[in-house]
């Protein structure tokens, strides 16, 4: 089975420049714990997961916590580089991936275009529903 056959198509995204507080507020919108990172012409360049906040915020003192919010852009913190795989790509080799780099979600680019995410949700899904 090909990603192409399992991934998502509509992702959130948040764009470099974001602030953590827009990006907490993107994330919680889209029901997601990481979306991609873009730049103005909506290259991937890396990602955000509610763990990469919890993080930043947790290193900073109960002072500083607040302003990290809203002074501190995605950018500072995002993940990088994204793991990235091609809709054509088979789900196994997505699974591999995933395992390899132990993340959960892999944005799938077509050339440099984003298309779609897979999440190790979306491949447990297959294999529950009898598609793997």
């Amino acid at each position: 089975m090909q990603v192409a056959e399992l991934m998502k198509t509509d992702v959130a995204v948040v764009h470099e420049d974001a602030s953590i507080s827009e990006a907490v507020i993107r994330l919680a919108d889209a029901h997601v714990h990481g979306v991609p990172v873009v730049n103005h012409r909506g290259r991937v360049l890396g990602v955000l997961s509610s763990s990469d906040i919890v993080q930043a915020t947790a290193e900073r003192s109960d002072a500083a916590r607040h302003p990290v919010l809203e002074d501190i852009s995605v950018r500072d913190i995002m993940s990088t580089p994204p793991r990235t795989i091609r809709p054509e790509d088979d789900v196994r080799v997505a699974a591999r991936e995933m395992l390899r780099h132990d993340v959960h979600r892999l944005f799938v680019i077509s050339g440099a275009e984003l298309v779609g995410v897979l999440s190790t949700s979306d491949i447990v899904r297959a294999v529950a529903d009898d598609l793997l």
